[in-house]
């Protein structure tokens, strides 16, 4: 099974790019689902199609479904979210407000995201394309799983212990209440489905991240912060897809200044994102909506490629091996020296660009080492790693 994620800044044309590589996959015979994780989903008037919350057939080959985040906010939250809003409520907030509270800004889209592990799980198609939210929703997306694990792998058994023992005293001390082990399997539960999405969406054979972007400045430079931090938590981007641009035959003089941005504007992308494929659709004369006008546009987009072909496939983090130690080498295109901190403590490598902070858990023979140095050179971070002792970074780790 392939797994293709479309993102970019609201209003580039992602969920038309999104739909026509869907319908293309469907005509060369792959079994092919299409969905949308966009709260503002457009996907079925893409379609020019009714969609509901489950897979509907709506061409040869081809499912749609446009996923209900209130619904797998129910499913997922609800649990935790009233040991919340009694924990509130006993604190003094309203119930109203204790209900606003307990839900996290933007937490819906992020439930969306099992639906990807569900259908990767199922094995029914061969093809799943995902239209995403606007890039900010989808780095958060896309980096929760990575903190959640953080927090399951390190915090959330020492609660879980704790609240088993200091339940039954606490209960008759206070009238607080105390997270149940139904709250308490909720939680487990979350990280167990957030850790086998983020499994699915960082294996490179199997998923790949497109960015879709118009060749104009704002939209370039969110598309750079995006793959920096993708290539940052792992995901694996193999192709920009550059949309609406002015065809050739534009000649009236009034698109004149525009046309010459542009050319501008694609060889920035193209020198910018130099090792990845750039895909271009032109500017069409009408509006991408149906299979017609949608076969143009993957026409366009893939001639003479597979829509489900791995574009590109370097990898964000490598480890190898150098002398007496080991490179630790991360992906963090368009990123300056001074923009990235680097932090080892104990088993985990801290690394932070931006507002973003991943935390890699390092081989057993790397703990034993030490940071001899980092450099930034061709948009990769590299960590240099020495021994400690006689052959501690060679201990437990394959020749």
């Amino acid at each position: 099974m392939r797994v293709l994620l479309f993102t970019g800044k609201g209003g580039v044309g992602k969920t038309s790019v999104a739909a026509a590589t869907a319908l293309r996959a469907a005509r060369e015979g792959q079994r092919t689902l299409v969905m949308s994780t966009d709260p503002a989903h457009s996907l079925a008037d893409a379609l020019d199609v009714e969609l509901g919350d489950e897979p509907r057939r709506v061409a040869a080959n081809l499912d749609a479904e446009q996923i209900n985040a209130q619904q797998r906010l129910e499913d997922n939250w609800r649990e935790i979210q009233s040991y919340l809003v009694a924990l509130l409520s006993w604190g003094g907030v309203g119930e109203v407000e204790a209900e606003e509270l307990s839900v996290l800004p933007g937490i819906e889209e992020i439930f969306s995201l099992i639906d990807v592990k569900r259908h990767v799980q199922a094995g029914h198609h061969d093809l799943l394309v995902v239209d995403c939210a606007p890039t900010a929703e989808t780095l958060r997306l896309l980096s929760l799983p990575d903190a959640l694990s953080w927090y399951m792998e390190r915090i959330f058994p020492i609660e879980r212990k704790v609240a088993r023992a200091i339940r039954p005293v606490l209960g008759r001390m206070t009238t607080m209440p105390l997270p149940g082990e139904a709250m308490l399997d909720s939680v487990a539960r979350l990280h167990r489905n957030l850790d086998a999405v983020r499994e699915a969406l960082t294996d490179g054979a199997l998923t790949s991240v497109r960015l879709v972007v118009n060749a104009e400045r704002i939209v370039i430079a969110e598309a750079r912060r995006t793959y920096t931090y993708l290539q940052l938590f792992g995901y694996h981007v193999d192709a920009v897809v550059v949309n609406r641009l002015l065809p050739e035959e534009v000649s009236d003089p009034y698109f004149a200044r525009w046309k010459t941005l542009q050319a501008e504007h694609l060889r920035t992308i193209r020198d910018g994102f130099a090792g990845l494929p750039i895909l271009t659709a032109p500017l069409f004369d009408d509006e991408l909506v149906g299979g017609p006008a949608l076969g143009r546009l993957a026409d366009a987009l893939y001639d003479g490629r597979a829509a489900t072909d791995v574009l590109a496939t370097d990898a964000p983090l490598r480890v190898e091996r150098q002398g007496d130690g080991w490179l630790v080498d991360l992906a963090v295109p368009f990123v300056a020296k001074g923009d990235v901190d680097v932090l080892h403590r104990n088993d985990e490598l801290y690394v932070k660009v931006g507002s973003y902070t991943r935390s890699i858990v390092l081989p057993m023979a790397l703990r034993r080492c030490e940071v001899d140095g980092a450099t930034m050179a061709d948009g990769r971070l590299v960590v240099r790693f020495t021994a400690t002792a006689p052959d501690a970074c060679r201990a437990d780790l394959p020749g």
